[in-house]
């Protein structure tokens, strides 16, 4: 499969990546005019909508706290109006698997046993110009059921044949992101709408032609003006290729803070095309970290300190299932992190037992489902939510019970520490999953968990606002529970420490590996003086650098 740069017969539409014959199905002359329709109708008001993000984290950082908005409040008070229905294929979601859109990973997903799968575009995939292309191409193969994969060892890949396969969510970039190797009027296309694009231009039609639908989740968002957005691209799309609106369905992973305050506000926005809303735990506390890294008193401890059940996070599950409830939609479950452990079985009922009290937890609290990473982890899932819930969800609990107010939000009043060894933690998560996205990796086994850029994001601005607030905390004496001071010095120490037991461990294969680099990148974080908004972003010109380097 040989490629060749694809010169686009769309005016002002240019792509800039080699292309092989098959990629250049997925970027057709019609397929690259539709994304470029979407991108020039939308694109001003997604830049808009940035910018506002930028002006309410200066807010922040000026001593504002996040709250419910007041010019929104008759949306959260109206009890009477209701989101869309669940869609054919979503009514039971109680298990959902995730991963990337890589080819063997999609035949595997869709034959894991789950209610659906969700095909990410965004954090564990590194957006490499092959990943997302090919992505788009494997996608479309799997919603025909004409998916195979053979290994270099000739080992074969195809869907089951009794008809259980997942029903396929698709995830794309979130609004912050651009891809660079296509370019519309001289300027790059949101990563957002070409990820949606290309999967609904292909795809809508044979998805309702076999009985589903387009299905996505959407992610990062910070208001309920995104999810309007969101809508938006929804009704014009729908109407550009003549099928109803409310066709597509949208679920919504609530993981920032400030999302967090508009979770009515989100549904409503999207209540034609809403199927629910998701918790994405890792993700909400880094935004937690990221939003209020201005504010000394909201310091997290440790990560692993950091569980379901602090107040903060509890507050935010119980705030989630219930408007969910109330609004008629799915509340999803967040994932689970853990990945079976092979070779030792007490290591291995360790993490079974982990993984089930958390699921335990969800369907207690209300959730119609939960999130795994691997397929060894279905059957525990779901024996833990067929138990609790044999119905296909439990909408109908409605949770009036609840009462969360903006302090419960922002409740942080539990027990904590920083630790010498949590921040080595954080920078050898942080260290190891940088260097694999680099590489065009997005998600990785670390010291038995599976690491996407959720994760990563934690480990890189805990350091970052360990440091920073810490030095704030000076005066009061704040140290580490080893007694040591957290200053910038320190931390680049070990950083190094850390990247030098890596070039040990690797020895003469480390010149072949991209943790120089990923170190380089780091450094500018750790030392709390900056932090970049998203570490996609941070690294997505080193991805864009290496596929014009190929061009040559």
């Amino acid at each position: 499969m040989s490629a060749s740069l694809l010169k686009s017969s769309v005016p002002g539409v240019s792509v800039i990546g080699k292309v092989t014959p098959e990629q250049g199905e997925i970027l057709s002359p019609s397929a690259l005019q539709f994304v470029a329709t979407l991108h020039r109708i939308f694109n001003p008001t997604r830049k808009s909508l940035m910018q506002k993000r930028v002006l309410r984290q200066q807010e922040m950082d000026g001593g504002a706290l996040p709250d419910f908005l007041p010019e929104t409040a008759f949306i959260r008070n109206d009890p009477h109006w209701r989101a869309a229905v669940p869609a054919p294929g979503l009514q039971d979601r109680r298990v959902e698997i995730t991963g990337p859109v890589d080819r063997k990973m999609v035949i595997n997903a869709l034959n894991a046993g789950t209610s659906t799968f969700m095909a990410d575009f965004e954090d564990s995939s590194a957006p490499t110009w092959d990943n997302m292309i090919w992505g788009q191409y494997n996608l479309r193969d799997a919603v025909r059921e004409t998916i195979s994969f053979s290994n270099p060892n000739g080992k074969k890949y195809e869907l089951r044949k009794d008809g259980k396969l997942a029903t396929l969510i698709v995830r794309p970039r979130g609004w912050h992101m651009v891809e660079k190797h296509v370019l519309i009027d001289g300027e790059p296309c949101s990563a957002s709408i070409i990820d949606f694009a290309l999967y609904f231009f292909h795809n809508a039609k044979e998805l309702i032609k076999r009985g589903k639908g387009p299905y996505f989740y959407l992610p990062k968002l910070e208001s309920h003006l995104e999810a309007r957005l969101w809508n938006d691209i929804f009704n014009v799309s729908q109407d550009m290729i003549n099928i109803p609106r409310g066709t597509i369905r949208g679920t919504v992973l609530i993981e920032t803070i400030l999302a967090a305050f508009e979770m009515d506000e989100i549904i409503y926005e999207l209540r034609d095309h809403s199927s629910g809303l998701n918790c994405g735990r890792w993700d909400y506390i880094f935004s937690f970290i990221k939003k209020l890294q201005n504010h000394p008193q909201y310091v997290l401890p440790d990560r692993a300190e950091v569980t379901m059940t602090v107040p903060f996070m509890d507050a935010y599950v119980r705030l989630l299932v219930q408007t969910c409830h109330k609004r008629g939609v799915h509340a999803m479950g967040g994932m689970s992190a853990f990945i079976p452990v092979k070779n030792d079985k007490q290591a291995n009922d360790a993490v079974t037992k982990k993984v089930y009290d958390d699921k335990l937890r969800e369907v207690q609290a209300g959730h119609d489902g939960t999130w795994v990473a691997h397929p060894g982890l279905v059957q525990i899932a779901l024996d833990v939510f067929n138990e609790h819930m044999p119905q296909p969800n439990q909408i109908h609990v409605r949770r009036d019970d609840v009462v969360v107010k903006n302090t419960d939000l922002l409740d942080i009043n539990f027990k904590g520490s920083v630790t010498e060894k949590g921040i080595r933690g954080n920078i050898q998560v942080g260290l190891e999953y940088m260097e694999a996205w680099l590489r065009g990796v997005g998600c990785v086994p670390i010291h038995g968990l599976m690491e996407d850029a959720a994760t990563a994001e934690i480990s890189r601005t805990q350091v970052g606002q360990q440091r920073k607030q810490l030095f704030q905390w000076a005066k009061h004496n704040t140290i580490t529970a080893e007694g040591t001071r957290v200053t910038g010095q320190w931390l680049l120490q070990i950083l190094d420490e850390e990247t030098d037991k890596i070039r040990q461990k690797f020895g003469d294969k480390y010149s072949s590996t991209k943790f120089d680099a990923a170190k380089a990148a780091f450094a500018t974080n750790v030392t709390g003086e900056k932090l970049d908004d998203f570490l996609t972003t941070l690294l997505y010109d080193d991805i864009v650098t290496t596929t014009q380097q190929a061009r040559l």
